[in-house]
């Protein structure tokens, strides 16, 4: 018989069978010296208590044994084993070992407590490879598992998701630091915007009062960016993102090759999550914004030559910029998150616009649950991706009903729609107003003297929309009037004076 007609899979079961065993990673002299060092000396409790957790023990018992300690010094009494005795008097697990005259053993085998951090370190890296086992093997049997709700890309999404938040508890070195680090953090950023044109702190968002206003979009914050539909909530984001593509990178505290502050061989990179408009439609947006032609017109065809070549040469540069749109519809936040990862990694990530939160949904699990809960969950994961990636994040919002049964239909921080969550995780929120829309659908009967007044209201805020910074953690709220072209979805700096040039970006 052909030896190779004899082959088959092997199953997941049979490989069980051959699997060599092996026991979890654990050092139990490492725990027994670790605590034998608190129960000679407390304050050896203090260098582990901000990272080290009874559950990190290998040993239940030993585990136990630090909670109970713990227990004490907090209440500021002696934990020695004449104290613990009567936690474990008791306690079967405890006799099973000696009992009283193990907690004794303890105490008298360690003299210093020089190496307990060490100890309580090792004691912490072993549980975390023992829960990286447990984790691969949950990988493994989930991956097995025929399920049509699971897909393979949910998994992964999924297994990032638990190996990100397992490397967050991981981290040990975290906690209080000292004011002057801090401090200096803030004298060189402070000292990095006092360098830099138009003294800001953060990525330029293209509009000189909004600049002024903001400081710059910071590294680390959520900003809200909300309105009805058409008000030009993402016409406004794409106008931030591409201006943001298209200007040098600032290096903090650092010199670019010729000596400058600036990196002219790099701009800001921009990750844009479209997940209401294709990328071809955001594309074709940011050529009528910077080709001054309607994207109708684009859309359709209509073009003449001079409009085609100012395409192809307008095209040319958009080509270059670092801009990454990714339109996957009903991105879910660790998704989002795993992607803006890679990204970071290289080429680099300046700034996250997601467009827009409503689209979004968080952890498989939760899809069913509450709206709200979901919508609560998605906020916190982006603020979590700002913080972690140091880089701003705009999100686009929708904003309930309630705005067009009020006279002053002006956004106000209540109008944010379904969580008060979105309000709670952002840094800034900001909302874009435009009276003429508005305005525009209360045209009264032409020739009447109403339709005289209508025409002067409407020649005032022709054109016109508002930035109403609504909150603002790290500065004042306020207002900022800007120019909007509804042709082009453009955006630019409002001129009080029309004799005076435009100011655009």
């Amino acid at each position: 018989m052909d030896p190779v007609s004899t082959l088959r899979p092997i199953r997941a079961s049979e490989l069980a069978t051959t699997a060599i065993e092996r026991t979890p990673p654990h050092n139990d002299e490492a725990e027994m010296a670790l605590l034998g060092a608190i129960l000679h000396n407390n304050r050896a409790f203090e260098r582990v208590a901000d990272f080290l957790r009874p559950e990190h023990f290998s040993s239940r018992v030993h585990g136990r044994i630090f909670e109970a300690i713990g227990r004490l010094v907090d209440r500021g009494l002696i934990a020695d084993p004449i104290t613990l005795k009567q936690y474990f008097e008791a306690d079967a697990d405890l006799a099973e070992i000696g009992g009283y005259a193990y907690l004794m053993r303890l105490a008298g085998s360690v003299a210093s407590i020089v190496n307990a951090e060490d100890y309580g370190r090792a004691v912490h890296d072993l549980h975390l490879r023992r829960q990286l086992i447990s984790l691969g093997e949950d990988i493994v049997n989930d991956a097995y598992r025929d399920d049509l709700d699971n897909e393979a890309v949910t998994q992964i999404e999924s297994a990032e998701q638990r190996l990100f938040t397992l490397a967050s508890t991981g981290e040990i070195d975290s906690g209080l630091q000292a004011f002057s680090t801090a401090l200096k953090a803030s004298i060189d950023a402070a000292n990095a915007a006092f360098r830099r044109e138009g003294k800001l702190a953060g990525v330029p968002s293209g509009f000189a009062d909004l600049d002024k206003l903001l400081g710059g979009l910071h590294p680390s914050d959520l900003l809200i960016l909300a309105g009805r539909p058409s008000m030009g909530k993402t016409a406004l984001a794409t106008n931030i993102a591409f201006h943001a593509a298209r200007t040098p990178l600032f290096l903090y505290g650092a010199e670019g090759a010729d000596g400058s502050d600036v990196d002219t061989n790099r701009n800001h990179i921009v990750a844009f999550f479209s997940l209401e408009m294709s990328a071809e439609q955001l594309a074709t947006r940011i050529l009528a914004e910077q080709t001054q032609i309607p994207s109708e017109r684009i859309r359709r065809g209509e073009l003449s030559n001079d409009d085609f070549e100012r395409l192809v040469v307008v095209s040319q540069e958009l080509e270059r910029l670092p801009l990454y749109i990714d339109d996957t519809p009903a991105l879910s936040i660790a998704a989002l998150r795993t992607r803006a990862r890679r990204l970071k990694r290289s080429p680099g990530l300046s700034m996250i616009v997601v467009d827009y939160l409503q689209l979004m949904h968080g952890a498989a699990t939760a899809r069913n649950e509450n709206r709200v809960q979901e919508l609560s969950e998605i906020t916190r994961g982006l603020k979590t991706v700002a913080k972690e990636l140091e880089v701003p994040v705009v999100a686009l919002s929708q904003l309930s009903r309630a705005v067009e049964n009020r006279e002053d239909k002006r956004p106000q921080l209540a109008d944010l729609r379904e969580s008060g969550s979105i309000e709670q995780d952002a840094d800034v929120v900001m909302f874009v107003y435009r009276d003429e829309y508005y305005l525009a659908r209360k045209e009264p009967r032409e020739g009447t003297p109403e339709h005289v007044t209508w025409q002067e209201e409407m020649e005032k805020v022709h054109k016109l929309a508002e930035v109403i910074i609504g909150k603002q953690r790290h500065g004042p709220i306020g207002k900022v009037t800007l120019q909007f072209e509804g042709e082009t979805t453009r955006f630019s700096n409002y001129v009080a004076d029309d004799h005076l040039p435009d100011a655009r970006y």
